[in-house]
């Protein structure tokens, strides 16, 4: 019943997207990667971007972190660009896009879910996604509240979508979930008076529509303070990338310092500028330095022309404060 009415709404409601008119692995993986924490409106035009600039994998495997993090720029979550990039040339080292689920588990940043995605739309193998959308509408339509950011829920709520998945249509009935959860049952407003599983649904009929899915509240969310200085010499300014280990890992910033008053002729351009992160706050203040004499920086700032700033990757925060910089002399 379930199955059925999924994959007959899905035939008539299924989003058309580029990367379902293929069955390159790649093309695929490259989507999956894209749309994890991205909009399908937003990711749509990056995957378009990648797929012109890099074809084939190996275009992609060629080419340096610091091009894949500058194409990846404004979407976030620069792990993924970084992950991206290395699973490109494992793939190529291995001749080859893994066709087993396994064997795509093994490439960097593909978990469950991305070999279930792309094994079952590339491959055709019988394995059932479980993302956001699955959890939703599942929960609510079986009335499951068992927590899905537990051990004990994500272990239900797989094996519930491995039981209805239809083995001769993997990749439909994976796609009819994403689509049914973002198009019908959305998390805010579902269109429960048009769903054709109302009947069914147990969260409609026990009014329980806004409760499920259940979520255990572990997050604890910091707040940081930084204080960016933007050096302006010559035409030239002095960036660094981050370090390893830490957020915006191989991205490039301008000076950040714990105290800018040293720098008396700083000029304040952007104060407690607020940018949200997944498990953290970050409010920043923005100077900018002119001067005819080079500062002592340390070893890690590299001097670059102020008009070949747009070549370097660089975080969100500080594309948007550098959007506050007075143009130059």
């Amino acid at each position: 019943m379930f199955t059925t009415t999924l994959l007959n709404w899905f035939a008539l409601n299924g989003r058309d997207l580029p990367w379902r008119h293929t069955r390159d692995p790649y093309a695929i993986w490259l989507s999956e990667i894209i749309l994890q924490q991205t909009r399908i409106q937003q990711g749509m035009d990056y995957w378009l971007r990648f797929m012109q600039r890099w074809p084939k994998v190996e275009d992609l495997a060629a080419a340096t972190e610091d091009e894949v993090l500058r194409m990846w720029q404004g979407l976030g979550y620069y792990s993924r660009a970084r992950n991206l990039h290395t699973a490109a040339q494992q793939i190529v080292a291995q001749g080859g896009f893994p066709t087993t689920l396994e064997g795509i588990k093994q490439l960097k940043g593909a978990g469950d879910y991305t070999a279930a995605a792309i094994g079952s739309i590339a491959f055709g193998l019988p394995a059932a996604v479980v993302d956001g959308n699955v959890y939703r509408v599942l929960a609510r339509h079986y009335g499951i509240d068992t927590p899905i950011n537990t051990t004990q829920g994500k272990k239900l709520f797989t094996e519930l979508a491995q039981s209805l998945l239809p083995e001769d249509k993997p990749a439909e009935f994976n796609q009819a979930m994403m689509d049914f959860g973002a198009i019908q049952c959305t998390p805010t407003s579902p269109k429960c008076v048009v769903c054709p599983l109302q009947e069914s649904c147990e969260a409609l009929r026990t009014g329980r529509i806004g409760e499920l899915p259940v979520k255990e509240k572990k997050l604890k969310i910091l707040t940081v303070h930084l204080t960016y200085i933007y050096i302006r010499c010559g035409g030239k300014t002095a960036i660094r990338k981050r370090p390893a280990g830490g957020i915006w890992q191989g991205l490039w910033e301008p000076l950040l310092t714990d105290d800018p008053t040293p720098l008396s002729h700083a000029i304040l351009l952007a104060k407690n500028v607020k940018h949200v992160l997944t498990h953290r706050i970050l409010i920043a203040d923005f100077y900018l330095l002119e001067t005819d004499t080079p500062p002592t920086l340390p070893k890690e700032y590299i001097w670059v022309n102020e008009a070949d700033l747009d070549r370097y990757a660089v975080p969100r925060l500080v594309e948007i404060l550098l959007t506050s910089l007075p143009t130059s002399d």
